[in-house]
């Protein structure tokens, strides 16, 4: 692995997390506040600040001038760029596309220049790494995908996250150290309960409740064949700080992914298993709930690999126990 580079001897490492409330930026708040850092962390119009940072109170994203003080004030030596809009109507009949596509352009590319002009203005050694999404790879001809496969997006949220990494990508031409992270899924007991994983955990504490009440109880999912690439979020967050921790002049894209496809059944079967019931007596796979289309997205992490030494550190089973466990 290589050595991280940060400030001097003694000095606590300066860092800005933005989206610091969702589940991994909560993760890596909490990671870094061990290592001693001084953090501003920004949400939704929220501020805090530890660890001796500077008071970011009525800083928002959105807000140019204030983000731009912000980072000329603070000097952060690692920024964390985590936010994301997440919006159902995306694909909803009569849904207003325009309103969703204005509200992703705005947290995945408008806000996120705002951070990387401030940088380069302000704050040139600055490290950044910006949260993408494997949607950017729309719906892929190869089996995995790597840092070379066509970004292709076919929905709102891809389309404007791979608009981000672009901009990533014209300010590293311009000497800012950017990174974009291309995430797969990756879960924790953090993740809202709205996702498929999160479901099926619950369904599966609450088929195990229901049998001590002398209950019944069933668990309705869509396409139980469905293959994911399933991570453990702390493990994706670690590799993030890897990334952002390079010698400088390797900024560039990295894709995070354990390369190991699962279905929805194998997470159903390995959440069941976990709480000691035979999936198949409680879960039913419901046609009015299927997804047409779904593409299958595999990442292969060589390239973080070679750079970092990056491995996840807990297996598919191993990770649905934790999440079982709560």
């Amino acid at each position: 692995m290589t050595a991280p580079v940060g400030p001097g001897a003694g000095a606590p490492r300066r860092v800005l997390v933005v989206g610091s409330a969702g589940q991994d930026g909560s993760i890596l708040v909490e990671r870094l506040s061990a290592e001693g850092c001084a953090l501003v962390g920004l949400d939704r119009g929220v501020a805090q600040s530890v660890g001796g940072a500077p008071d970011a109170v009525g800083v928002a994203l959105g807000d140019r001038d204030a983000v731009r003080a912000l980072v000329s004030r603070f000097a952060p030596d690692e920024i964390y760029y985590l936010a994301a809009h997440h919006h159902s109507s995306e694909e909803g009949p009569g849904a207003d596309l325009a309103e969703t596509f204005h509200a992703m352009t705005s947290v995945h590319v408008s806000w996120l220049v705002d951070v990387l002009e401030a940088v380069r203005q302000s704050a040139p050694r600055a490290r950044v790494v910006y949260a993408s999404s494997s949607h950017v790879f729309g719906e892929p001809s190869t089996s995995t995908q790597d840092e070379s496969t066509p970004i292709a997006p076919t929905g709102i949220y891809g389309i404007t996250k791979a608009a981000g990494m672009h901009a990533c990508a014209f300010y590293r031409r311009r000497g800012v150290e950017a990174s974009s992270v291309i995430l797969y899924n990756h879960e924790s007991p953090r993740r809202r309960g709205t996702f498929v994983s999160q479901r099926i955990v619950q369904g599966a504490r609450r088929a195990l409740e229901n049998e001590h009440a002398g209950e019944r109880f069933s668990l309705r999912l869509g396409r139980l064949d469905a293959v994911v690439d399933w991570g453990y979020a702390p493990d994706y967050v670690d590799a993030m700080l890897r990334v952002a921790r390079l010698e400088p002049g390797r900024a560039g894209d990295f894709v995070v992914a354990t390369g190991v496809p699962h279905t929805v059944r194998d997470f159903a079967a390995a959440a069941f298993s976990a709480v000691g019931l035979d999936w198949r007596e409680y879960v039913e796979e419901d046609s009015s709930l299927l997804r047409q289309g779904l593409p299958v997205l595999v990442g292969d992490a060589s390239k973080l690999r070679a750079a970092t030494g990056w491995r996840p550190s807990v297996t598919f089973d191993e990770m649905v126990e934790i999440l079982i466990r709560g």
